[in-house]
């Protein structure tokens, strides 16, 4: 097969987030020529990880400051609040330097943002929590990394916390003096440079682990394509329309993101085609099962499942097959239903354009899906106890055992 031909069969795939390509072999060759930067060179992101993050993050752990910090942290929410006290002046230092927006951030392009994301909020909770959520499950790297740190012990609790991320980010307040995103994110960036130093301590993560230390730019990527990239591509499979300027403000957001969880400016895509470039090379070939993946997709299935929130299992498992595909699914085992599968296949693209004003028909399921929305949203916006916010907090330890 020609390169071309392969390079159309992968971008199709991506396109449709249905592709499990297994040829690792090739080099990186993603261009900085497609990124933010502007720049024209090839770097590999697997091999760059967050230095000065990662320091301070050490240091947290070495002179035992992660309790105080994660008190001090409770009242340090909104983007106006000034760095809370209690904190060592290390970490002050360090957060007075990345908390704020780049200098190339378009407040225009970020305030369209937060009217779209609210437009959009009934479908995000469907692709990102549940489509994504599942997703991150057959990607090997994160599914290990997952497993054997401290939120792998707690999914509950973690999968929460990831979905406070989201949740803040997609906030119509997002970018505001009274949203949380910029704050949650540099919270979020330290976790990251906390499970860095504490994952290859786990001799259990070690003995599968194929990179130094986890999270590299390129396993963020990997995430934010994950989420994202397949979100942009299911609003266009589901018949939403999307303006220039809501696509643009769209991944402006996620560019801003990646920023400040410190992905470098080389590796942030500029527009959604060459986003789609970067997952056909980094995502799709690296997906695969394994014992964590599994494990965590059946835990995170248990919480969608369960009875208080009226979910049948055949169609909870039927709609997870609608977003992330038969091969992945059966990957982890999920179970068929094919009444369920035909509702859905049928119905949810005319529950999407009913809901977006683009047909006056009320589909089948309509109430259903309505249902499905709203336990979705109870699970992760609430995590059972909180209509708010799920704190953010730094770990000392792996997974128990690990």
């Amino acid at each position: 097969m020609g390169n071309l031909s392969r390079r159309r069969i992968l971008t199709l795939g991506a396109a449709l987030g249905l592709v499990g390509v297994t040829d690792v072999s090739q080099a990186w060759s993603w261009s900085s020529s497609g990124s933010i930067a502007g720049t024209d060179s090839v770097t590999d992101p697997f091999s760059v990880w967050d230095p000065t993050a990662d320091e301070v993050a050490a240091r947290l752990l070495a002179d035992g400051s992660i309790p105080a910090v994660n008190k001090a942290w409770e009242s340090w929410a909104d983007n106006s609040d000034a760095l809370p006290s209690g904190m060592p002046d290390y970490l002050t230092a360090y957060l007075k330097e990345v908390n704020r927006l780049p200098s190339w951030a378009d407040p225009a392009l970020l305030a369209a943002s937060e009217k779209l994301y609210k437009r959009l909020s009934s479908y995000l909770f469907v692709s990102e929590s549940l489509g994504s959520g599942i997703l991150s499950t057959v990607i090997p790297r994160e599914s290990r990394a997952v497993y054997w740190s401290a939120g792998g012990a707690d999914m509950k609790a973690r999968a929460a916390k990831t979905f406070t991320f989201g949740y803040d980010l997609h906030s119509e307040t997002a970018w505001q003096p009274g949203g949380h995103f910029v704050v949650s994110a540099n919270k979020t960036r330290l976790v990251h440079s906390a499970v860095r130093n504490l994952l290859p301590t786990s001799s259990h993560y070690m003995a599968t682990a194929d990179e130094p230390k986890p999270i590299s730019n390129g396993d963020i990527l990997i995430t934010f394509h994950s989420v994202a990239t397949v979100a942009h591509n299911n609003m266009q499979k589901w018949g939403v329309k999307l303006s220039a300027t809501e696509q643009a403000a769209d991944l402006h957001a996620w560019q801003v993101a990646l920023h400040l969880l410190g992905v470098q400016e080389q590796f942030i895509p500029a527009s959604w085609s060459d986003a789609q470039a970067q997952a056909t090379q980094m995502l799709w070939p690296v997906v695969a099962p394994t014992s964590e993946g599994i494990s965590l997709a059946k835990t995170l299935l248990g919480y969608v499942e369960d009875p208080v929130l009226g979910l049948d299992t055949g169609f909870v498992s039927e709609m997870v097959r609608y977003l992330i595909g038969d091969k992945y699914s059966d990957w982890l085992g999920l179970p068929h239903d094919l009444v369920s599968r035909t509702l859905i296949k049928a119905a949810w693209p005319a529950y999407v354009q009913f809901r977006e004003g683009t047909s006056s028909t009320v589909p089948d399921g309509f109430y259903l899906f309505d249902q499905f929305i709203r336990g979705i949203a109870m699970l992760y916006l609430n995590n059972g106890t909180s209509a708010t916010q799920t704190p953010i907090t730094l770990p000392t330890a792996n997974r128990p055992g690990a």
